[in-house]
């Protein structure tokens, strides 16, 4: 958003490549139409000579620009769908395989009550009271956040 607002009539974006304008073809598509026709800025695509608008700004150097935008921003998207098919089918395996993901659980100490509750009654500094669970200190604030004591 910040890139589109300090662009002007007449600037160069390069980009490396032609999903780095978004996620799917109709954003692709989008943000090219935005750039090229809205703010009159060229588009130089590095990985792909053949989309630049800084050339043959004539009606057939357009058409072949859009002609291989649509097919890349197809290819695209297509390639985005089928990474995250194989993301899916491989975290499936993964959790058949009994593979667990995410940060391990954090068990809290047994005499983790009693210490929050002494810095709680401001008879112990949250630090000492942390250390002496054995905990760090963000862990000891943020457990006792999630866990009621009286």
């Amino acid at each position: 958003m910040r890139m589109y607002r300090s662009l002007h009539e007449g600037d160069i974006l390069i980009i490396k490549s032609i999903d780095r304008l978004g996620r799917n073809y109709h954003e692709i598509q989008e943000e090219w139409k935005k750039i090229t026709q809205k703010k009159k800025a060229d588009i130089i695509v590095l990985d792909m000579p053949l989309l630049d608008t800084t050339k043959s700004k004539d009606l057939l150097g357009t058409f072949i620009s859009d002609l291989v935008l649509q097919l890349l921003s197809f290819v695209a998207e297509n390639e985005r769908i089928n990474i995250r098919e194989r993301q899916a089918s491989g975290i499936a395996a993964a959790k058949k395989r009994g593979v667990r993901f995410g940060r391990p659980p954090f068990h809290i100490p047994p005499d983790y009550e009693k210490y929050y509750l002494l810095w709680k009654n401001k008879k112990l500094p949250a630090k000492e009271a942390a250390e002496a669970c054995g905990m760090p200190l963000w862990a000891f604030y943020k457990k006792g956040k999630t866990l009621d004591f009286h």
